[in-house]
Parts: structure tokens; C-alpha cells; sequence
């Protein structure tokens, strides 16, 4: 690959702050000096150093956040706040992008990514990739609701959906309940209640397929994802 995209990726600056970077002699390949931001080099194995320092290359980068209410799931946005204002600038430069989406008001569990295979493999409809959600909500959730939600439900659109595992935590006057879906139509949780007459308060993601979220991290925070946690993502349930 190019050594300035290389070094861009690695957190080095633009592709302009490269330039400087090779034009002042900072820049080692096996311990010698270039200069031309178009040389090729291979990252597995030349030895790539800056001022001495070997420089840590790496194409993918894969995170699991647990995403506060307020953010939005997109890269970017003229008005609101997008879940990628919550990274550090050494991720955020990697590019990741959120695999799926998450409503402004729901919180849990969001993979951000910069690699296209992986998303499409999670997100493909044909991958029927179960998510489930944690929710409260108002009124009190029944079998009738149970069995509903296992049929599939019409959607204000006429939409049917495909079936859903709703279980009960806790009926009363505020539910609390698990919803498994293999679908993410918009807003369709809280669309899947209102059709059967209720509203939801609340609303977290717990996991993606067999990939949980690690209830240590606090609203906003994120962390790298571990090579076991990636298989889970990959793994239907």
C-alpha cells in the first residue's frame, strides 16, 4: 500500500500533514529515509518507523459502544449529534461508521466498524441476525401480547412482521420485558407495542446475535472489541 495512506491511517494526520511528515526525513522503511508519499510498502513486512518509533498499522478497527440517548446512529448530521462525537480522534480517524442503527432515545448496544464486510454480514436480511432489546413499557404486557408478537404484528404501514420472542420480566402498570427481533424496520419496537396498544418508555439493546453488552461500560463509553467478541457477532443465535 502507499506509505501516506499507511501513515494516515495510522493516526499520522492527513494526507498533507504526511507530506510534511516524508518531506522532513521522519520517516524510515527498513531504516531507509522516504520521501515520496506514492512509494508502496507492506505493512506485514517492512519495518516502518517514524522519529524512530515503529508505526503500528492496522486496516480494521471494530468497537463496542454503549450508546447514550441523544446520539444519533449516522457519520454525520447538520443539527444533531452523532454517536461518532463520542470517539477519541485515534479512533475517530480510522473512519468507523455504525453497523446499523439505533433511535435517538434508545440506548445499548452499537458495533462501529470501518469494515464493509463485516456490516454487511451482520446487517444482510438474509442473515436473520437476532437483536434484542430490553424495554419498559406502559401497561401491562400479557400472553395475549406474547402470542401476537410470535405471529408477527401489522405495522401502521400494513407491514407484517416477521415473528418476534417477547418475554415478560415484570407485568404491571410499567412492564418490563425482552424482545427478540430479526428485523429493523424503523422504529419497529416501539411501533411492534403501539400496535397492540401500547407505548414503550424505554428502550435498550442488549445484544446482537450472540455478541452481549459489556454492562461495564458506562453511557458514551466504548472499547475495542476482543477477537472472541467478533466471532459472537458472527454467530447466529
Amino acid at each position: 500500500m502507499r506509505i501516506d495512506k499507511l501513515l494516515a491511517n495510522s493516526g499520522f494526520g492527513s494526507r498533507k500533514d504526511v507530506k510534511k511528515l516524508l518531506k522532513s526525513g521522519a520517516v524510515l522503511c527498513n531504516d531507509a529515509k522516504i520521501a515520496d508519499p506514492k512509494a508502496h510498502v507492506d505493512p506485514d513486512s517492512d519495518q516502518i518507523t517514524v522519529y524512530g518509533e515503529p508505526v503500528q498499522y492496522r486496516e480494521f478497527i471494530y468497537l463496542m459502544m454503549n450508546k447514550p440517548k441523544g446520539y444519533i446512529s449516522a457519520t454525520e448530521d447538520d443539527r444533531l449529534k452523532t454517536v461518532l462525537d463520542l470517539l477519541e480522534p485515534e479512533d475517530a480517524h480510522m473512519k468507523p461508521f455504525p453497523v446499523g442503527r439505533l433511535d435517538r432515545d434508545t440506548e445499548g448496544l452499537l458495533v462501529l466498524t470501518n469494515d464493509g464486510q463485516l456490516a454487511h454480514d451482520v446487517l444482510a436480511p438474509k442473515k436473520h441476525v437476532p437483536k434484542t432489546y430490553y424495554a419498559i413499557i406502559d401497561g401491562a404486557v400479557d400472553e395475549v401480547d406474547i402470542e401476537r408478537f410470535k405471529q408477527g404484528v401489522t405495522l401502521d404501514d400494513g407491514y407484517v412482521t416477521k415473528p418476534g420472542k417477547l418475554t415478560i420480566i415484570k407485568s404491571g402498570q410499567q412492564s418490563e420485558i425482552e424482545l427478540i427481533i430479526t428485523e429493523g424496520k424503523f422504529h419497529q419496537v416501539k411501533r411492534m407495542f403501539e400496535s397492540v396498544g401500547k407505548k414503550v418508555l424505554y428502550l435498550k439493546r442488549i445484544a446482537m446475535g450472540a455478541l452481549v453488552l459489556d454492562e461495564s461500560l458506562e453511557l458514551g463509553e466504548y472499547r475495542e472489541m476482543t477477537e472472541e467478541e467478533l466471532a459472537l457477532l458472527q454467530t447466529r443465535s
